[in-house]
Protein backbone atom coordinates (compact mmCIF):
# COMPACT_ATOMS: atom_id res chain seq x y z
CA UNK A 1 0.00 0.00 0.00
CA UNK A 2 2.74 2.39 0.75
CA UNK A 3 4.11 2.18 -2.71
CA UNK A 4 0.86 3.75 -3.84
CA UNK A 5 0.94 7.65 -3.25
CA UNK A 6 -0.53 10.52 -3.88
CA UNK A 7 0.34 14.04 -4.20
CA UNK A 8 -1.40 16.87 -1.83
CA UNK A 9 -2.73 18.59 -5.36
CA UNK A 10 -4.19 15.32 -6.74
CA UNK A 11 -5.92 14.55 -3.10
CA UNK A 12 -7.72 17.85 -3.34
CA UNK A 13 -8.80 17.17 -6.85
CA UNK A 14 -10.14 13.71 -5.88
CA UNK A 15 -12.18 15.68 -2.48
CA UNK A 16 -13.62 17.26 -4.97
CA UNK A 17 -14.49 14.80 -7.29
CA UNK A 18 -15.94 12.59 -4.78
CA UNK A 19 -18.16 15.00 -3.74
CA UNK A 20 -19.26 15.60 -7.50
CA UNK A 21 -20.10 11.84 -7.15
CA UNK A 22 -22.19 11.76 -4.61
CA UNK A 23 -19.50 11.29 -1.98
CA UNK A 24 -19.84 14.83 0.72
CA UNK A 25 -16.78 16.20 2.25
CA UNK A 26 -18.49 16.14 5.56
CA UNK A 27 -18.86 12.60 5.29
CA UNK A 28 -15.10 12.20 4.15
CA UNK A 29 -13.96 14.29 7.05
CA UNK A 30 -16.44 11.88 9.04
CA UNK A 31 -15.25 9.11 7.92
CA UNK A 32 -11.37 10.68 8.37
CA UNK A 33 -11.62 12.06 12.06
CA UNK A 34 -13.19 8.31 13.26
CA UNK A 35 -10.73 6.66 11.82
CA UNK A 36 -8.14 8.63 13.80
CA UNK A 37 -10.20 7.88 17.03
CA UNK A 38 -10.29 4.60 16.24
CA UNK A 39 -6.71 3.78 16.10
CA UNK A 40 -6.32 5.96 19.30
CA UNK A 41 -8.91 3.61 20.77
CA UNK A 42 -6.83 0.63 19.37
CA UNK A 43 -3.92 1.96 21.59
CA UNK A 44 -5.11 3.49 24.71
CA UNK A 45 -7.56 2.64 27.40
CA UNK A 46 -10.04 5.76 27.61
CA UNK A 47 -10.33 5.51 31.58
CA UNK A 48 -6.25 6.10 31.74
CA UNK A 49 -6.14 8.22 28.54
CA UNK A 50 -6.32 12.27 28.38
CA UNK A 51 -6.03 13.32 24.70
CA UNK A 52 -5.63 16.79 23.59
CA UNK A 53 -6.65 17.21 20.01
CA UNK A 54 -4.46 20.49 18.20
CA UNK A 55 -6.72 21.83 15.83
CA UNK A 56 -6.28 24.18 12.58
CA UNK A 57 -8.98 26.52 11.26
CA UNK A 58 -9.24 24.33 8.16
CA UNK A 59 -10.12 20.84 6.87
CA UNK A 60 -7.10 19.26 8.44
CA UNK A 61 -8.44 20.72 12.33
CA UNK A 62 -12.56 19.65 10.88
CA UNK A 63 -10.41 15.77 11.38
CA UNK A 64 -9.22 16.56 14.85
CA UNK A 65 -12.70 18.27 15.74
CA UNK A 66 -14.44 14.96 14.77
CA UNK A 67 -11.79 12.65 16.18
CA UNK A 68 -12.70 14.81 19.43
CA UNK A 69 -15.96 13.86 18.94
CA UNK A 70 -15.38 9.95 18.70
CA UNK A 71 -12.81 10.05 21.46
CA UNK A 72 -14.77 11.77 23.57
CA UNK A 73 -18.07 9.44 23.19
CA UNK A 74 -15.95 6.39 23.95
CA UNK A 75 -14.81 7.83 27.33
CA UNK A 76 -11.30 9.48 26.82
CA UNK A 77 -10.59 12.61 28.68
CA UNK A 78 -10.63 15.30 25.88
CA UNK A 79 -9.05 18.62 25.85
CA UNK A 80 -9.47 20.54 22.01
CA UNK A 81 -6.94 23.66 21.24
CA UNK A 82 -7.96 25.87 18.47
CA UNK A 83 -5.30 27.54 17.02
CA UNK A 84 -7.65 31.18 16.09
CA UNK A 85 -10.97 31.96 16.57
CA UNK A 86 -13.97 30.37 15.91
CA UNK A 87 -15.42 32.95 13.91
CA UNK A 88 -11.99 32.43 11.84
CA UNK A 89 -12.78 28.44 10.95
CA UNK A 90 -12.33 28.87 6.80
CA UNK A 91 -13.41 25.25 5.66
CA UNK A 92 -17.79 25.05 6.27
CA UNK A 93 -17.46 21.55 7.18
CA UNK A 94 -15.19 21.75 9.89
CA UNK A 95 -17.19 24.71 11.22
CA UNK A 96 -20.14 22.43 11.21
CA UNK A 97 -18.33 19.75 13.23
CA UNK A 98 -17.19 22.83 15.72
CA UNK A 99 -20.45 24.05 16.09
CA UNK A 100 -21.00 20.00 17.06
CA UNK A 101 -18.02 19.75 19.42
CA UNK A 102 -19.07 23.03 21.29
CA UNK A 103 -22.25 21.18 22.46
CA UNK A 104 -19.72 18.83 24.38
CA UNK A 105 -19.59 21.55 27.01
CA UNK A 106 -19.65 18.43 29.58
CA UNK A 107 -17.22 15.88 28.18
CA UNK A 108 -14.55 18.00 26.07
CA UNK A 109 -12.75 21.24 27.10
CA UNK A 110 -11.73 23.73 24.36
CA UNK A 111 -9.41 26.57 24.17
CA UNK A 112 -9.05 29.06 21.65
CA UNK A 113 -5.51 30.59 21.10
CA UNK A 114 -5.34 33.12 18.75
CA UNK A 115 -2.32 34.36 20.23
CA UNK A 116 1.02 32.76 21.62
CA UNK A 117 0.37 33.72 24.77
CA UNK A 118 -2.97 31.93 25.70
CA UNK A 119 -1.07 28.57 24.86
CA UNK A 120 -2.67 26.62 28.02
CA UNK A 121 -0.55 23.74 30.21
CA UNK A 122 -1.58 20.67 28.78
CA UNK A 123 -1.17 17.67 30.29
CA UNK A 124 -2.14 14.56 28.74
CA UNK A 125 -1.34 11.13 27.22
CA UNK A 126 -2.02 11.55 23.83
CA UNK A 127 -1.62 14.49 21.76
CA UNK A 128 -3.19 14.94 18.09
CA UNK A 129 -1.69 17.27 15.58
CA UNK A 130 -4.37 18.50 13.59
CA UNK A 131 -3.20 21.98 12.90
CA UNK A 132 -2.54 22.03 8.94
CA UNK A 133 -3.05 19.35 6.45
CA UNK A 134 -1.69 18.54 2.91
CA UNK A 135 -1.67 22.22 1.51
CA UNK A 136 1.40 23.71 3.63
CA UNK A 137 4.07 25.20 1.12
CA UNK A 138 5.39 27.92 3.39
CA UNK A 139 6.71 27.97 7.17
CA UNK A 140 3.82 27.92 9.91
CA UNK A 141 2.89 31.41 11.04
CA UNK A 142 2.45 32.04 14.76
CA UNK A 143 0.50 30.88 16.67
CA UNK A 144 1.07 27.81 14.42
CA UNK A 145 4.45 27.52 14.48
CA UNK A 146 4.89 28.07 18.72
CA UNK A 147 2.02 25.29 19.56
CA UNK A 148 4.36 22.97 17.19
CA UNK A 149 6.90 23.14 19.71
CA UNK A 150 4.69 22.90 22.87
CA UNK A 151 3.40 19.55 21.55
CA UNK A 152 7.17 18.57 20.85
CA UNK A 153 8.00 19.52 23.87
CA UNK A 154 5.60 17.18 25.41
CA UNK A 155 6.12 13.47 26.40
CA UNK A 156 3.22 12.56 25.40
CA UNK A 157 2.27 9.94 22.38
CA UNK A 158 2.28 12.14 19.41
CA UNK A 159 -0.53 11.39 16.46
CA UNK A 160 -0.56 13.41 13.46
CA UNK A 161 -3.48 13.50 11.28
CA UNK A 162 -2.68 12.82 7.39
CA UNK A 163 0.54 14.90 7.42
CA UNK A 164 2.84 16.45 10.63
CA UNK A 165 2.30 20.00 10.61
CA UNK A 166 5.39 21.82 9.27
CA UNK A 167 6.04 19.27 6.37
CA UNK A 168 5.97 19.68 3.10
CA UNK A 169 3.79 16.77 2.12
CA UNK A 170 4.72 16.50 -1.65
CA UNK A 171 8.68 16.61 -0.68
CA UNK A 172 9.01 15.86 2.60
CA UNK A 173 10.54 19.13 3.17
CA UNK A 174 10.80 20.52 6.61
CA UNK A 175 9.38 23.77 6.51
CA UNK A 176 10.56 25.88 9.59
CA UNK A 177 9.44 23.75 12.36
CA UNK A 178 7.26 19.86 12.48
CA UNK A 179 5.84 18.34 14.53
CA UNK A 180 7.73 14.89 15.40
CA UNK A 181 5.00 12.52 15.39
CA UNK A 182 5.33 9.15 17.11
CA UNK A 183 2.27 7.68 14.55
CA UNK A 184 1.18 9.65 10.88
CA UNK A 185 -2.40 8.51 10.18
CA UNK A 186 -2.99 9.32 6.69
CA UNK A 187 -5.81 9.16 4.55
CA UNK A 188 -6.65 7.39 0.93
CA UNK A 189 -3.25 6.97 0.10
CA UNK A 190 0.49 7.65 1.37
CA UNK A 191 1.57 11.33 0.20
CA UNK A 192 5.36 11.47 -1.02
CA UNK A 193 6.85 13.39 1.67
CA UNK A 194 5.34 11.23 4.29
CA UNK A 195 7.87 8.53 2.62
CA UNK A 196 10.65 11.64 2.69
CA UNK A 197 10.25 12.62 5.93
CA UNK A 198 10.65 9.49 8.69
CA UNK A 199 11.90 11.03 11.46
CA UNK A 200 8.66 13.26 11.68
CA UNK A 201 6.35 11.14 10.70
CA UNK A 202 7.00 7.74 13.07
CA UNK A 203 4.56 5.01 12.18
CA UNK A 204 2.45 5.48 9.27
CA UNK A 205 -0.89 4.21 8.96
CA UNK A 206 -3.19 4.68 5.73
CA UNK A 207 -6.87 4.58 6.03
CA UNK A 208 -9.76 4.87 3.67
CA UNK A 209 -12.13 7.59 4.31
CA UNK A 210 -14.56 5.74 1.93
CA UNK A 211 -13.35 6.91 -1.47
CA UNK A 212 -14.29 4.09 -4.22
CA UNK A 213 -11.25 2.72 -6.21
CA UNK A 214 -13.12 3.70 -9.22
CA UNK A 215 -14.14 7.43 -8.63
CA UNK A 216 -10.13 7.86 -8.67
CA UNK A 217 -10.52 6.90 -12.53
CA UNK A 218 -13.68 9.50 -13.11
CA UNK A 219 -12.96 13.12 -14.46
CA UNK A 220 -14.59 15.81 -12.29
CA UNK A 221 -14.26 19.21 -11.31
CA UNK A 222 -10.92 18.68 -9.28
CA UNK A 223 -9.43 17.67 -12.35
CA UNK A 224 -10.66 21.28 -13.99
CA UNK A 225 -10.06 22.61 -10.91
CA UNK A 226 -6.63 21.68 -10.66
CA UNK A 227 -5.04 22.80 -13.89
CA UNK A 228 -6.58 26.39 -13.56
CA UNK A 229 -3.68 28.56 -13.47
CA UNK A 230 -4.53 31.94 -11.06
CA UNK A 231 -3.54 35.18 -12.23
CA UNK A 232 -1.60 37.54 -10.45
CA UNK A 233 -2.05 41.52 -10.70
CA UNK A 234 1.20 41.59 -12.36
CA UNK A 235 0.34 39.34 -14.75
CA UNK A 236 1.77 40.07 -18.63
CA UNK A 237 0.91 39.05 -22.41
CA UNK A 238 2.07 35.99 -22.99
CA UNK A 239 2.45 34.60 -19.41
CA UNK A 240 -0.84 32.47 -19.77
CA UNK A 241 0.49 31.09 -23.54
CA UNK A 242 0.87 31.40 -27.47
CA UNK A 243 -1.00 28.99 -29.41
CA UNK A 244 -0.59 27.97 -32.75
CA UNK A 245 -3.57 26.62 -34.84
CA UNK A 246 -2.44 24.86 -37.97
CA UNK A 247 -5.63 23.80 -40.25
CA UNK A 248 -8.41 24.82 -42.47
CA UNK A 249 -8.45 24.24 -46.45
CA UNK A 250 -10.45 25.24 -49.49
CA UNK A 251 -13.39 23.46 -48.25
CA UNK A 252 -12.85 23.88 -44.51
CA UNK A 253 -13.03 27.28 -42.32
CA UNK A 254 -14.83 26.97 -39.90
CA UNK A 255 -12.79 24.36 -37.90
CA UNK A 256 -9.78 26.19 -37.14
CA UNK A 257 -10.95 29.37 -35.93
CA UNK A 258 -13.56 26.94 -33.55
CA UNK A 259 -10.18 26.00 -32.05
CA UNK A 260 -9.16 29.16 -31.32
CA UNK A 261 -12.20 31.05 -29.99
CA UNK A 262 -12.37 27.80 -27.95
CA UNK A 263 -8.17 28.23 -27.37
CA UNK A 264 -9.36 32.27 -26.12
CA UNK A 265 -12.24 31.50 -23.48
CA UNK A 266 -10.51 28.99 -22.18
CA UNK A 267 -7.52 31.92 -21.03
CA UNK A 268 -4.90 31.69 -23.09
CA UNK A 269 -3.09 34.93 -24.45
CA UNK A 270 -2.39 34.96 -27.64
CA UNK A 271 -3.83 32.35 -30.35
CA UNK A 272 -2.45 32.64 -33.84
CA UNK A 273 -4.07 30.58 -36.98
CA UNK A 274 -1.83 29.40 -40.21
CA UNK A 275 -4.34 28.68 -42.93
CA UNK A 276 -4.39 29.12 -46.44
CA UNK A 277 -4.87 32.13 -47.66
CA UNK A 278 -8.37 32.82 -48.54
CA UNK A 279 -9.53 30.18 -45.52
CA UNK A 280 -7.60 32.84 -43.50
CA UNK A 281 -9.05 35.84 -44.66
CA UNK A 282 -12.34 34.13 -44.12
CA UNK A 283 -11.12 33.13 -40.91
CA UNK A 284 -10.00 36.55 -40.03
CA UNK A 285 -13.78 38.34 -41.06
CA UNK A 286 -15.40 35.82 -37.94
CA UNK A 287 -13.86 37.57 -35.38
CA UNK A 288 -11.60 40.38 -34.72
CA UNK A 289 -9.98 38.54 -31.42
CA UNK A 290 -8.22 36.40 -34.35
CA UNK A 291 -4.92 36.46 -35.39
CA UNK A 292 -4.33 34.83 -38.97
CA UNK A 293 -1.24 33.55 -40.81
CA UNK A 294 -1.88 33.88 -44.91
CA UNK A 295 -0.09 30.95 -46.07
CA UNK A 296 0.69 30.39 -50.10
CA UNK A 297 -1.79 28.29 -52.05
CA UNK A 298 -5.29 26.50 -51.68
CA UNK A 299 -3.98 23.55 -48.74
CA UNK A 300 -0.95 23.33 -46.05
CA UNK A 301 1.84 21.97 -48.13
CA UNK A 302 5.89 21.44 -47.81
CA UNK A 303 6.19 25.79 -49.21
CA UNK A 304 4.49 26.79 -45.72
CA UNK A 305 6.86 25.32 -43.61
CA UNK A 306 9.28 28.07 -43.44
CA UNK A 307 6.13 30.23 -41.97
CA UNK A 308 5.57 27.36 -40.09
CA UNK A 309 8.78 27.31 -38.30
CA UNK A 310 9.26 31.14 -37.48
CA UNK A 311 6.14 31.10 -35.72
CA UNK A 312 6.79 28.22 -33.71
CA UNK A 313 9.45 29.95 -31.64
CA UNK A 314 7.32 32.36 -30.61
CA UNK A 315 4.75 30.13 -29.42
CA UNK A 316 4.13 27.49 -26.10
CA UNK A 317 1.89 24.91 -28.02
CA UNK A 318 0.62 23.81 -31.28
CA UNK A 319 -2.43 22.06 -32.40
CA UNK A 320 -2.66 21.01 -35.87
CA UNK A 321 -5.51 19.15 -37.57
CA UNK A 322 -8.75 20.90 -37.35
CA UNK A 323 -10.05 21.33 -41.60
CA UNK A 324 -6.89 20.68 -42.64
CA UNK A 325 -8.07 18.51 -45.88
CA UNK A 326 -5.87 15.26 -46.76
CA UNK A 327 -3.37 16.63 -50.23
CA UNK A 328 -0.81 14.18 -50.12
CA UNK A 329 1.75 17.90 -49.94
CA UNK A 330 -0.64 18.53 -46.78
CA UNK A 331 0.53 15.16 -45.32
CA UNK A 332 4.24 15.87 -46.14
CA UNK A 333 3.90 19.15 -44.05
CA UNK A 334 2.13 17.57 -41.27
CA UNK A 335 5.18 15.02 -40.72
CA UNK A 336 7.43 17.94 -41.23
CA UNK A 337 6.12 20.25 -38.55
CA UNK A 338 5.97 17.08 -36.33
CA UNK A 339 9.26 16.52 -36.36
CA UNK A 340 9.99 20.46 -35.78
CA UNK A 341 7.70 20.06 -33.13
CA UNK A 342 9.85 17.49 -31.37
CA UNK A 343 13.02 19.31 -32.29
CA UNK A 344 12.23 22.16 -30.50
CA UNK A 345 10.05 20.12 -27.96
CA UNK A 346 6.91 22.10 -27.91
CA UNK A 347 3.34 20.32 -26.67
CA UNK A 348 1.29 19.36 -29.51
CA UNK A 349 -2.09 18.67 -30.16
CA UNK A 350 -3.05 16.65 -33.64
CA UNK A 351 -6.53 16.08 -34.05
CA UNK A 352 -8.75 15.38 -37.20
CA UNK A 353 -6.92 15.49 -40.47
CA UNK A 354 -3.67 15.87 -38.21
CA UNK A 355 -4.17 12.77 -36.98
CA UNK A 356 -5.18 10.88 -40.30
CA UNK A 357 -1.79 12.29 -41.45
CA UNK A 358 0.45 11.16 -38.41
CA UNK A 359 -0.74 7.70 -39.09
CA UNK A 360 0.79 7.68 -42.49
CA UNK A 361 3.83 8.04 -41.06
CA UNK A 362 3.17 7.22 -36.77
CA UNK A 363 6.04 7.03 -34.40
CA UNK A 364 7.09 7.47 -30.59
CA UNK A 365 6.81 10.74 -30.22
CA UNK A 366 9.26 12.80 -28.86
CA UNK A 367 7.76 16.11 -27.56
CA UNK A 368 4.80 16.06 -25.39
CA UNK A 369 1.69 15.26 -27.03
CA UNK A 370 -2.14 14.92 -26.95
CA UNK A 371 -4.29 12.62 -29.50
CA UNK A 372 -7.86 13.59 -30.00
CA UNK A 373 -9.47 10.87 -32.15
CA UNK A 374 -12.75 9.22 -32.52
CA UNK A 375 -13.63 5.43 -32.60
CA UNK A 376 -12.93 5.74 -37.15
CA UNK A 377 -9.75 7.70 -36.56
CA UNK A 378 -8.32 5.40 -33.52
CA UNK A 379 -8.43 2.64 -36.05
CA UNK A 380 -6.65 4.54 -38.53
CA UNK A 381 -4.08 5.51 -35.96
CA UNK A 382 -3.66 1.76 -34.71
CA UNK A 383 -4.92 -0.16 -37.41
CA UNK A 384 -7.10 -2.14 -34.76
CA UNK A 385 -10.77 -2.38 -33.58
CA UNK A 386 -11.65 -0.81 -30.28
CA UNK A 387 -12.97 -4.36 -27.90
CA UNK A 388 -16.44 -3.68 -26.93
CA UNK A 389 -16.05 -3.39 -23.06
CA UNK A 390 -15.43 -0.69 -21.65
CA UNK A 391 -12.39 -2.05 -19.62
CA UNK A 392 -10.98 -3.54 -22.55
CA UNK A 393 -10.88 -0.16 -24.36
CA UNK A 394 -9.40 1.62 -21.70
CA UNK A 395 -6.75 -1.12 -21.73
CA UNK A 396 -6.40 -0.90 -25.54
CA UNK A 397 -5.86 2.91 -25.18
CA UNK A 398 -3.78 2.93 -22.40
CA UNK A 399 -1.04 0.45 -24.82
CA UNK A 400 -1.18 2.45 -27.90
CA UNK A 401 -1.20 5.70 -25.60
CA UNK A 402 2.68 3.95 -24.13
CA UNK A 403 3.51 2.73 -27.81
CA UNK A 404 3.29 6.34 -28.99
CA UNK A 405 4.37 7.98 -26.18
CA UNK A 406 1.52 10.09 -26.35
CA UNK A 407 -1.89 11.33 -24.53
CA UNK A 408 -4.80 9.73 -26.30
CA UNK A 409 -8.44 11.06 -25.56
CA UNK A 410 -10.71 9.03 -27.21
CA UNK A 411 -13.70 10.91 -27.63
CA UNK A 412 -17.36 8.90 -27.32
CA UNK A 413 -20.16 8.67 -25.07
CA UNK A 414 -17.58 8.02 -22.05
CA UNK A 415 -14.26 9.62 -22.89
CA UNK A 416 -11.39 7.79 -22.43
CA UNK A 417 -8.03 9.21 -21.58
CA UNK A 418 -4.69 7.94 -20.88
CA UNK A 419 -0.54 9.01 -21.02
CA UNK A 420 0.36 4.79 -21.33
CA UNK A 421 0.42 4.86 -17.14
CA UNK A 422 -3.05 6.81 -16.18
CA UNK A 423 -6.33 5.84 -17.29
CA UNK A 424 -9.35 8.31 -16.63
CA UNK A 425 -13.17 8.09 -17.70
CA UNK A 426 -14.50 11.15 -18.66
CA UNK A 427 -18.90 11.12 -18.14
CA UNK A 428 -19.81 14.84 -18.89
CA UNK A 429 -21.63 15.32 -23.06
CA UNK A 430 -24.89 14.61 -24.61
CA UNK A 431 -25.80 13.12 -27.81
CA UNK A 432 -26.54 16.91 -29.25
CA UNK A 433 -22.88 17.17 -29.30
CA UNK A 434 -22.14 14.79 -32.19
CA UNK A 435 -23.06 17.81 -33.89
CA UNK A 436 -19.81 18.92 -36.12
CA UNK A 437 -17.11 21.57 -34.26
CA UNK A 438 -17.42 20.23 -30.73
CA UNK A 439 -14.32 18.21 -31.35
CA UNK A 440 -12.36 21.72 -32.73
CA UNK A 441 -13.97 23.22 -29.59
CA UNK A 442 -12.67 20.07 -27.54
CA UNK A 443 -8.79 20.48 -29.39
CA UNK A 444 -9.02 24.53 -28.54
CA UNK A 445 -9.80 24.28 -24.62
CA UNK A 446 -6.77 21.19 -24.83
CA UNK A 447 -4.33 23.14 -26.50
CA UNK A 448 -4.63 26.19 -24.44
CA UNK A 449 -4.01 24.22 -21.26
CA UNK A 450 -0.74 22.50 -22.63
CA UNK A 451 0.26 26.34 -23.80
CA UNK A 452 -0.35 27.68 -20.29
CA UNK A 453 2.13 24.54 -19.37
CA UNK A 454 -0.29 21.62 -18.13
CA UNK A 455 1.13 18.16 -18.01
CA UNK A 456 -0.72 16.50 -21.57
CA UNK A 457 -2.92 13.87 -19.36
CA UNK A 458 -4.21 16.52 -16.90
CA UNK A 459 -4.83 19.36 -19.95
CA UNK A 460 -7.09 16.07 -21.81
CA UNK A 461 -8.80 14.99 -18.54
CA UNK A 462 -10.16 18.36 -17.83
CA UNK A 463 -10.34 19.50 -21.53
CA UNK A 464 -12.63 16.27 -21.79
CA UNK A 465 -14.76 17.08 -18.60
CA UNK A 466 -14.70 21.11 -19.30
CA UNK A 467 -15.72 20.22 -23.18
CA UNK A 468 -18.26 18.00 -22.17
CA UNK A 469 -19.87 19.94 -19.28
CA UNK A 470 -20.34 23.15 -21.53
CA UNK A 471 -22.47 21.15 -24.15
CA UNK A 472 -25.05 19.75 -21.32
CA UNK A 473 -25.02 23.26 -19.85
CA UNK A 474 -26.20 24.49 -23.46
CA UNK A 475 -28.46 20.76 -23.71
CA UNK A 476 -30.01 22.04 -20.56
CA UNK A 477 -31.09 25.76 -22.09
CA UNK A 478 -31.97 24.40 -25.49
CA UNK A 479 -32.37 21.18 -25.81
CA UNK A 480 -30.36 19.26 -28.24
CA UNK A 481 -30.74 21.93 -31.00
CA UNK A 482 -27.14 23.23 -30.61
CA UNK A 483 -24.24 24.54 -32.83
CA UNK A 484 -20.45 24.45 -31.54
CA UNK A 485 -20.16 27.93 -31.24
CA UNK A 486 -22.58 27.76 -28.14
CA UNK A 487 -20.29 25.44 -26.43
CA UNK A 488 -17.67 28.07 -26.24
CA UNK A 489 -19.80 30.92 -24.01
CA UNK A 490 -19.68 28.17 -21.30
CA UNK A 491 -16.09 27.28 -21.24
CA UNK A 492 -15.52 30.38 -18.35
CA UNK A 493 -18.58 29.57 -16.56
CA UNK A 494 -17.10 26.13 -16.00
CA UNK A 495 -13.58 26.87 -15.52
CA UNK A 496 -14.39 29.59 -13.07
CA UNK A 497 -17.29 27.04 -10.60
CA UNK A 498 -17.01 23.51 -12.34
CA UNK A 499 -18.92 22.11 -9.54
CA UNK A 500 -22.00 23.65 -11.59
CA UNK A 501 -22.79 20.99 -13.63
CA UNK A 502 -23.14 18.62 -10.68
CA UNK A 503 -26.73 20.00 -10.50
CA UNK A 504 -27.61 18.77 -13.79
CA UNK A 505 -25.73 15.60 -12.51
CA UNK A 506 -28.38 15.96 -9.80
CA UNK A 507 -31.30 16.27 -11.95
CA UNK A 508 -30.44 13.65 -14.07
CA UNK A 509 -30.48 10.94 -11.16
CA UNK A 510 -33.02 12.33 -10.25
Amino acid sequence: MLKESITSKEMRALDLNAEYFGISRLQLMENAGRSVADEISWRFKPQETKVAVFCGLGGNGGDGFVAARHLACRGFKVEVILAGKPSDIVNKQAKKNWRALKSLHMSVTTHEVHDSSLIPNIEAQVIVDALLGIGLKTPPRPPIAQLIRRINESSAYRVAVDVPTGIDADTGVVLGEAVKAHLTITFHKAKPGLIKAKEYVGELVVKSIGIPPEVEKFAGPGDVRMVVKPRAPEAHKGDFGRLLVVGGSETFTGAPALTALAALRTGVDLVYVAAPHETAYTISSMSPNLITLKLEGEYLSIHNVSTIRRYLDRVTALAMGPGLGLHKDTVEAVKEIVSLAEEKRIPMLLDADGLKAFADFKHRLETPTVLTPHAGEYKILTGENLPKSLEERAEHVRKNAEKLNATILLKSHIDIISDGFRVKLNFTGNPGMTVGGTGDVLSGIVAALMAQGVDPFEAAVAGAFINGASGDMVAAEKGYHMVATDLIEYIPKIMEDPMIHSSLREKDSA
